[in-house]
């Protein structure tokens, strides 16, 4: 299920390639980005601005700047950069071989804390088909195992039902509310926080998957 980096150095968990777990939309892989998936990563941003402006950071330029081709390059340099320095763990998630969406952790913190932030996003045609369900299993079992961290934490605007059944169906405990925490479409927003560590899911997210029958694996 997992595929381990060749040595762990600095930055253990990244790169590396996880799943394949088989779910109602296909079957969903992750791996880390790559320069060519300009093309694949701005047609599915441009066409589901609809789907994907709602939730995310307010940050300066339209839309369609931010989301080009020719942005791709500097935000995969920018999170090759940070997976380098051990600061975060990017992936791309595909199913049956066709970009998806992301999944990311971030802020990575070592030492006596051992935790993180996880985000992710996948397109308006993936969803409601376990996508999102199976990469945040996939990514939580390797940050816990693999990674070597202790606590993922996510925050999800309260609005966001479909991303809140996501967290909700994989057991993350929700620990409060973070007033105006995030600049999200042009205002500060409340989130809710989330979290796991360890000690919540000692046999893993994806068994959890595969004994209720939400994901397979072939």
């Amino acid at each position: 299920m997992i595929a381990p980096p060749p040595g762990t150095g600095r930055h253990p968990g990244w790169p590396a390639r996880l799943g394949p777990l088989r779910v109602a939309a296909g079957m969903v892989e992750l791996r880390k980005p790559k320069l060519t998936d300009a093309t694949s990563w701005s047609r599915i941003r441009l066409s589901d601005r609809r789907h994907l402006e709602a939730w995310e950071p307010t940050v300066p330029g339209s839309w369609e700047e931010r989301n080009g081709t020719l942005s791709w390059p500097a935000q995969w340099s920018a999170l090759r950069a940070l997976a380098r320095r051990g600061l975060s763990l990017p992936f791309v998630i595909t199913v049956d071989g066709r970009f998806a969406g992301q999944i990311t952790v971030g802020n990575v913190v070592r030492g006596s804390l051992c935790s993180a932030w996880i985000g992710y996003w996948v397109g308006s045609w993936a969803t409601s088909g376990g996508v999102a369900t199976a990469s945040v299993a996939l990514v939580v079992d390797h940050c816990f195992t693999v990674a070597g961290l202790h606590r993922l934490e996510a925050t999800v605007r309260p609005e966001n039902a479909a991303s809140l059944r996501v967290l909700e169906k994989l057991g993350f405990r929700q620990e409060g509310v973070f007033r105006r925490y995030l600049d999200v479409a042009g205002a500060w927003r409340d989130h809710l926080c989330f979290a796991l560590t360890t000690e919540d899911i000692p046999n893993g997210l994806v068994s959890r998957l595969l004994a209720s029958g939400r994901a397979h694996v072939d």
